[in-house]
């Protein structure tokens, strides 16, 4: 495959309105290489050693319920050497290097027993993707899990010959996914209570946005208390702030893009 072959694929997911959508296009065009599993994962809130509250964090994934609740639920993704060396590098490797520090014993004993645990599921070959971030506290990462029957010299090869656009597909899903609104049923705000904050971040007093949104002050102070709540924060400017960073306020909804056109 040409890099020119791959252009209208990275313009249909810039293109994007919804996160699903820049998602099922970047893992068909993965699942097209062989990799028919793919794992992703991108928080704002990043601390120290910890990704800070998972339900902040945006886990994607193409694999079945029972890895899902072992990979992410379970925190099973933080004791594997691939999510070291994500937290650590900026770029693409395959996990050959895993394969070998395994064989020659320099993995912590928590990696070794992943690594071992992954082999039980056949999953013994594959690429990480560690996206660079202009944030000190965002990190975003992806893993591409080499389908049944092929060895690590298979993606060795894939690697070799189809990086850059690999690594192109990968980039473009990410900078496309994360300015969409990270919406979940943990973090939902309903439409009055994203209005009501998106005035607040306009700087607008109570009685202003009473006015503007034609309910009492009170009904104001419900929908902001209720916006406080789903977002997990004790004040309204921490929701403000934080609504902002999971683009869940000032942000046209697909339906209305798509009616603008």
């Amino acid at each position: 495959m040409r890099d020119s072959s791959i252009l209208p694929l990275l313009n249909r997911i810039a293109a994007s309105q919804r996160i699903d959508d820049a998602w099922n296009l970047a893992t068909d065009y993965f699942a097209g290489l062989g990799f028919g599993r793919v794992n992703y994962g991108f928080t704002r809130f990043k601390h120290l050693k910890t990704i800070g509250d998972p339900d902040d964090a945006l886990f994607l994934t193409t694999c079945d319920a029972d890895y899902v609740k072992r990979y992410f639920q379970g925190g099973f993704y933080a004791k594997t050497p691939v999510f070291r060396w994500a937290e650590q590098n900026a770029g693409i490797c395959t996990w050959s290097w895993v394969k070998e520090a395994f064989e020659a014993g320099r993995l912590s004993a928590e990696e070794a027993e992943a690594v071992r645990q992954n082999a039980a599921h056949g999953i013994v070959a594959g690429m990480s993707v560690s996206f660079p971030e202009v944030l000190s506290r965002s990190k975003g990462a992806m893993g591409l899990i080499a389908n049944p029957g092929m060895s690590p010299e298979d993606v060795e090869a894939i690697h070799a010959a189809q990086r850059e656009e690999i690594l192109a597909v990968a980039n473009m899903m990410h900078l496309t996914i994360v300015h969409l609104p990270q919406l979940s049923r943990h973090r939902a705000l309903s439409p009055r209570q994203r209005e009501a904050l998106e005035w607040v971040a306009d700087g607008k007093t109570t009685q202003d946005v009473a006015l503007l949104m034609g309910v009492s002050p009170a009904m104001v102070e419900k929908h902001l208390r209720l916006a406080r709540e789903a977002l997990a924060v004790e004040t309204t400017a921490q929701a403000v702030a934080k609504g902002a960073l999971l683009n869940m306020i000032f942000q046209r909804t697909p339906e209305l893009s798509q009616a603008a056109r």
